[in-house]
């Protein structure tokens, strides 16, 4: 069965040793996807103190940097937003967040329900409040 490596030239460069994608037979497995922009260290909905920590941030504008990126992958990697089958979200503040988030997701999904995971975790790689890890089919 063929493995093959995939990477956007249009969404943001991933912060360690993985690819954006990889294609096995018919389905597509995204690493971790988060909001940051390409080329810049620019994360939309975060503002950020001198020393790097967050001073404040805004959900609802990393959640749809998050889903812009995530199709941004798919697209380019041959598949698209309808063949998302399962995703699972990484929260950093499930208590404050995931009903902005939920709310999104159900606005970005209504077309689409794929299976769902959220969890909420201490911290990500970067200052970020949610990433997603997305399987869909080609």
């Amino acid at each position: 069965m063929s493995k093959e490596i995939l990477n956007s030239s249009k969404a943001p460069e991933p912060v360690g040793a993985y690819p954006h994608a990889r294609k096995v037979g018919n389905l597509l497995f995204l690493s971790g996807v988060g909001p940051r922009e390409r080329g810049t260290k620019k994360i939309p909905g975060v503002e950020l103190k001198e020393d790097g920590t967050i001073s404040s941030y805004d959900i609802e504008k990393q959640c749809h940097s998050v889903f812009n990126n995530v199709k941004t992958i798919l697209e380019d990697s041959g598949s698209s937003w309808d063949n998302v089958v399962d995703v699972t979200v990484f929260l950093t503040n499930m208590k404050d967040d995931f009903k902005i988030y939920n709310r999104l997701y159900a606005e970005y999904f209504k077309d689409n329900q794929p299976c769902r995971t959220t969890l909420e975790i201490n911290c990500l790689p970067t200052p970020i409040g949610i990433e997603l890890k997305v399987i869909a089919t080609i």
